[in-house]
């Protein structure tokens, strides 16, 4: 007897990840009864190896065993076992297949029958794949074999045990849209990576986590652990400008500003020890008094960190936890982290109004993707899961807790709407209305001092705005080109994947347009 690990499939059924049966057919010429070619003849249709070929195979009466074919299937195995012929044998292998070759590689990972080893979704779900709900009972003689009485049932003791399916929140195709478009951009733009995350915000439910480049888990042992790696997940990243979106609620859940508030941004300002200026500084001077809806649209630094100022060290990062950052978001895979998020008592008036603008903390896109879903979640966070639970396994896995009041929720929503459609941002739609913002990072050096000249260039955003359906968080990391930003590269890829969610997920327009 032998267990078969249970089959991975997504939210529809499709399969993902399958143990597959395979056979390797052995000759024994001690054992032969009939001559090299008799043998080759009879063989030859099953093997698909010609007959001249495999009568010299066969000849090698000098070996005590033959290897003839490996990977037999199991109904090719039956129909040369009903010819009897003694000088056969026959080795069972398990083998872990992934169907749909690179796609989802990096949530389902691997899994290595031999050595028992596994990665992504394969390590965390170990038991649930492995676990048999039927209990068979048989008795063994001295000599190991099966001792057959009324209560044995055959099937049983012959057929292969099989684990229990999985079943992911993954839609394939979103999923395959994700890698299509992220694949499409690191060769646009010479990138070593990128990333898109797509979750439905009413459930926590993953709908697709993309990486880019990926890898083929059927060959994982061609990769190395860092292209096999799940970066969306494990690294950490100064978010940029994306950022803003969580430092204006928190300012409206500390309740120091609302939706009519005004700034007065003079463009730059200096902060401890940094000279800050706005992006577009040099070629606009200062804007004076801005609303929020100008915050968002022109991604004002100054205007971030005055709003950040007007709360406390605690109140800041009080809030800031509420999100879960500084925290695990607790997804169902392995090697999360938690980012970074210095305690209050280790700011300093630098710390906490880079924090205004995306540079205090460094966060992971899995929180960022979650944090966002909150607001488009009417104020009410969700662990992001990419396991489909049962209403009874929810109850205990999946954390629901409101972070903002639903109205300040909706008024955040009604600035970031207005904020794409008062400019000429690629993601705006004919149709939909989009709540985005978009964001550029500057990449810290890897001996963790300073900042490099490359940079993360991402975008957030949910959609249709009056119904939230789906969040997208795209990250392009490193970038080559001349006016690298998150609008020229990571919005570009957020819009070609928005088109296509709203016809996957057959999305209804909220945008009513009077055509003359």
């Amino acid at each position: 007897m032998y267990v078969l690990r249970g089959e991975i499939v997504d939210r529809y059924g499709f399969k993902l990840a399958a143990d597959k049966t395979t056979f390797i057919l052995y000759a024994h010429p001690k054992y032969y009864d009939s001559t090299p070619e008799e043998l080759a003849k009879k063989l030859s249709p099953y093997v698909n190896i010609p007959v001249g070929e495999l009568t010299k195979k066969l000849s090698q009466t000098n070996k005590k065993i033959i290897t003839i074919k490996k990977d037999l299937d199991r109904k090719t195995v039956r129909e040369i076992k009903k010819k009897g012929l003694r000088e056969l044998s026959y080795e069972v292998k398990n083998k872990r297949v992934y169907p749909q070759g690179t796609l989802a590689a990096h949530i389902l990972g691997f899994y290595n029958p031999n050595a028992d080893t596994a990665g992504g979704i394969e390590h965390k779900a170990k038991d649930y794949l492995e676990y048999i709900d039927k209990t068979i009972t048989y008795e063994k003689a001295p000599n190991g074999d099966i001792i057959y009485n009324i209560s044995v049932n055959p099937e049983d003791v012959s057929a292969p045990v099989k684990g229990k399916t999985l079943t992911l929140t993954i839609d394939s195709a979103v999923q395959h849209v994700c890698e299509k478009y992220l694949l499409k951009a690191i060769q646009k733009f010479k990138a070593p990576r990128a990333a898109a995350i797509v979750i439905d915000p009413k459930s926590g439910e993953v709908l697709a986590l993309a990486v880019a480049p990926t890898y083929d888990p059927n060959e994982y042992g061609k990769y190395t652990m860092q292209e096999m790696k799940n970066w969306a997940i494990t690294d950490v990243y100064p978010p940029g400008s994306t950022f803003k979106i969580i430092t204006v609620a928190s300012a409206f859940m500390n309740k120091k500003i609302n939706k009519f508030s005004k700034i007065n941004d003079t463009g730059k300002m200096k902060i401890g020890w940094w000279d800050v200026v706005n992006y577009d500084y040099k070629s606009k001077g200062a804007p004076g008094m801005i609303d929020l809806v100008y915050l968002f649209e022109h991604s004002s630094n100054i205007g971030s960190i005055k709003i950040s100022q007007m709360m406390s060290d605690k109140e800041f990062y009080d809030s800031l936890r509420l999100f879960n950052f500084g925290e695990k978001t607790g997804i169902d895979l392995p090697g999360e982290s938690a980012g970074l998020l210095p305690a209050p008592k280790f700011w300093d008036i630098a710390t906490h109004g880079a924090m205004g603008y995306g540079y205090g903390a460094s966060t992971t896109a899995i929180q960022m993707a979650a944090a966002v879903s909150a607001i488009a979640n009417k104020g009410v966070w969700i662990t992001p899961h990419v396991i489909k639970y049962s209403p009874e396994e929810l109850e205990t896995k999946i954390e629901k807790r409101r972070v903002l009041d639903e109205q300040d929720a909706k008024d955040i929503t009604e600035l970031l709407v207005k904020s794409i459609e008062n400019g000429k941002n690629p993601v705006k739609m004919d149709d939909f209305y989009i709540a985005a913002k978009t964001g550029t990072s500057r990449k810290p050096n890897s001996n963790g001092t300073g900042y490099s000249n490359k940079l993360y260039t991402s975008m957030v955003g949910y959609f249709p705005a009056s119904d939230p359906r789906a969040v997208l968080y795209v990250i392009v990391d490193s970038p080559s080109g001349e006016g690298i930003w998150g609008s020229t590269v990571a919005a570009p890829i957020f819009k070609e994947i928005t088109v296509e969610l709203v016809r996957i997920l057959n999305l209804t327009p909220d945008k009513h347009i009077t055509k003359k």
